[in-house]
């Protein structure tokens, strides 16, 4: 048993104490796969997408090589290309507006909510008040008039952004929702289980990921049988139902066999490692309460169940207390420094800095504090201590 004292490092992230709890397992998995000669779209493979469609009560899953390439499968199986656009929130990876953008896509931004850092539904809803409809009656965006294709919502940090407002909101005006839930596979909202949101929902399988691989991976889920016939296709170069005979250009993007036995052999234990978190959340909640000068965001309201990917606070003099933490020993990270809108590569999308004042506020702001399951509870309060200390509270 290891003992924490006042100079114990707390890391950020720490994945040994899994991999010392089911390491033989996942090495009895990877080695049945080594011995069956099998390792791309076979067995493991759809087992997993069974397996995983059925935990969040989805129609269909299909393994792809990573979560950046479920979102530019997902858009092009929705037929987003050159000259369409597609509206999103700058609180994100950057994957989430890549993968637009290297389809030859518009980007346009709308802002998040302050106490979530979810994409905003009203600020959507105004959004698409400025856009106009052309003759077809499709909805055009008022900066360059580009046809509005899709929406990408973002399950920021493993809460579920609102999607009581913003399926009602595209299905309204027309337009495709992809729920990029990267970092929230197992959260819930509104008796939903993350993966039955949107017309499609992208996951990641990176081994920083609550459900994470021994290497990249991803998935994708929707409930439209057309949807997925097409995205099975893309993720195998656009071929048909017979071999090298190929409808259009898709994509070499498969989810291999040894990273679908590492994920089988975890996903039973994902909803106990999520309960985890869930009480590391609750306890940072309540230690660092009263303290002025950092605001932990708002707890999930009734019927929403966040998985704690990360857990993030608002803090004031942000960068002095992640110096404070680190020369403490104390992980800490920041997600993201620099909203989406400002990145130098979109400069010609025309925005500037106080066009999205909430995601420019938050990244002055957040900072990551340790968050896994196993995380020690004398290192969970040591880093609620030194935290307190660095306010005086």
């Amino acid at each position: 048993m290891t003992t924490t004292t006042a100079t114990t490092p707390v890391p950020f992230l720490d994945l040994a104490p899994q991999h010392a709890a089911i390491g033989a397992d996942m090495a009895r998995a990877v080695t049945k796969v080594l011995h069956s000669q099998q390792f791309v779209l076979g067995g493991e493979g759809r087992a997993l997408e069974a397996e995983l469609a059925a935990h969040c009560g989805a129609r269909h899953a299909i393994g792809c090589a990573s979560g950046s390439d479920a979102l530019l499968l997902s858009l092009r199986a929705l037929d987003v290309g050159l000259g369409d656009c597609v509206v999103t929130t700058p609180q994100s990876f950057f994957a989430t507006v890549g993968a637009p953008a290297r389809l030859g896509a518009r980007v346009d931004f709308v802002d998040v909510e302050p106490g979530t850092l979810n994409l905003d539904p009203a600020s959507l809803e105004a959004f698409f008040a400025r856009c106009t409809r052309d003759r077809s009656g499709a909805l055009r965006e008022p900066r360059q008039g580009t046809r509005v294709r899709a929406v990408i919502a973002v399950d920021l940090y493993g809460r579920p952004a609102r999607y009581d407002a913003l399926e009602p909101l595209c299905r309204k005006h027309g337009v495709a929702l992809i729920d990029d839930a990267a970092q929230a596979f197992g959260a819930s909202a509104g008796g939903r289980k993350v993966g039955t949101f949107g017309d499609v929902t992208c996951l990641s399988f990176y081994p920083t990921k609550n459900l994470g691989g021994a290497g990249d991976g991803g998935m994708l889920t929707t409930d439209d049988d057309a949807l997925a016939e097409r995205l099975r296709s893309l993720r195998v170069h656009g071929s048909g139902k017979q071999r090298y005979v190929h409808e259009e250009v898709g994509w070499n993007s498969r989810l291999d066999e040894v990273q679908a036995a590492v994920l089988r052999v975890k996903l039973p234990h994902l909803d106990a490692w999520n309960a985890a978190r869930r009480e590391h959340a609750r306890a940072y909640d309540d230690g660092l309460r009263g303290v002025a000068g950092v605001r932990p965001l708002d707890a999930p309201g009734a019927g929403v169940e966040s998985i704690y990917h990360l857990y993030v606070v608002r803090a004031v003099r942000r960068d002095a207390l992640r110096d404070h933490l680190t020369q403490a020993g104390i992980g800490v990270g920041v997600y993201y420094p620099l909203p989406l809108h400002l990145q130098a590569c979109f400069s010609y999308l025309g925005y500037r800095r106080g066009d999205l004042p909430a995601a420019e506020a938050a990244s002055d702001e957040v900072l990551a504090l340790p968050m896994y399951p196993e995380l020690p509870v004398a290192s969970r309060e040591r880093v609620v201590a030194e935290v307190r200390r660095f306010y005086g509270a």
